[in-house]
């Protein structure tokens, strides 16, 4: 039986971005793996891609995923606005195998997660990211997002994170 076409949201040059399916958790959690420190249980990415499929995204490049960025909206006080409420996108992971980075790629997940998000009815996207990282604090700067707070001891090896956030949709 011929496999199906997945539906492409956007593209980054020769890179594809999608929709996530079931059946692409496997190379999800081996990206998230060998990319980064935090580690989920595989339940926790079935369960994003049960609540949220529309803002759970993969790049794939020749039929292979080389990145994703998992999101979920929320409901709660702004990052962005003082005592405001909003609907959010809170990005709970984003990564690019380390080959296929500094070609959009993950320039591209973030622009389109935004989109999707806007379209579920986010005004902001926010996220938390290692101070240390700052490759990934120069890519959210430049990209339009400020940094709203820190969280001192926020990872399970006592780092302090960034809180970030932008306006999106409107």
């Amino acid at each position: 039986m011929p496999k199906l076409q997945k539906a492409i949201v956007a593209r980054a040059g020769e890179y594809q971005i999608r929709l996530c399916d079931r059946d692409d958790i496997a190379a999800v959690i081996d990206i998230n793996a060998k990319t980064l420190p935090e580690h989920y249980s595989d339940h926790f990415y079935y369960e994003i891609l049960a609540e949220f499929p529309e803002t759970f995204l993969v790049a794939e490049l020749g039929g292979q995923v080389v990145g994703y960025i998992m999101c979920r909206i929320e409901y709660g006080f702004s990052h962005l606005r003082r005592l405001g409420l909003a609907r959010k996108g809170h990005v709970v992971s984003v990564a690019v195998r380390e080959e296929h980075r500094g070609r959009g790629v993950g320039t591209n997940l973030v622009l389109t997660s935004h989109a999707e998000l806007a379209k579920k009815g986010s005004t902001e996207s926010y996220l938390e990211v290692r101070v240390s990282n700052s490759l990934a604090i120069a890519l959210y700067e430049k990209l339009g997002y400020k940094v709203t707070g820190r969280l001192e001891a926020y990872y399970k090896d006592g780092e302090a994170a960034l809180v970030m956030a932008i306006q999106i949709g409107q």
